[in-house]
């Protein structure tokens, strides 16, 4: 199933450090799911630090942001006391999220084949459709990008 602009936004529940967390748990607000490769790598610790750069701002524009990898509970812990990250992180070892988001891809390195996760993230309005989505993200002033989506919604 492909997600466009318009569609409802996959259920989930999915652990965090902060214990569990449920797309029901934000009926009727913004919610940016950001789904990233690996903890504690460059570019992932990049986007983390900006989205939680930004956090103030996206609280005040009503909107909760969520990383998602495949990493454990304890990996994200770790990952964000090493980095003072404000923003949630949710473990999906299984990648059922991951895959119900279209973010679980092939992939392809130095003409090795394998599967991973799309750097992608998804803004959800309050009525729990996608409203605006970005695939293969770059990290350099995307989170900037998705707030001014964020408090244009």
């Amino acid at each position: 199933m492909s997600l466009d602009i318009g569609s409802p936004a996959p259920a989930f529940t999915l652990e965090t450090p902060e214990g569990p967390v449920s797309l029901s748990d934000f009926a009727g607000q913004k919610l940016v799911l950001y789904f990233y490769p690996k903890d504690d790598t460059s570019g992932c610790t990049a986007e983390a630090i900006a989205f939680s750069g930004l956090a103030d701002d996206f609280r005040h524009s009503g909107t909760t942001v969520i990383g998602i990898s495949k990493d454990s509970v304890a990996s994200h812990r770790k990952f964000a006391t090493k980095h003072n990250l404000t923003v949630k992180l949710a473990a999906d070892p299984e990648g059922g999220t991951v895959e119900a988001y279209g973010a679980w891809v092939e992939k392809s390195m130095y003409g090795k084949k394998y599967m991973g996760i799309d750097r992608s993230t998804f803004l959800i309005g309050p009525a729990g459709k996608i409203a605006a989505l970005w695939r293969k993200v770059k990290v350099p002033g995307h989170a900037d990008e998705v707030l001014k989506a964020a408090k244009a919604l």
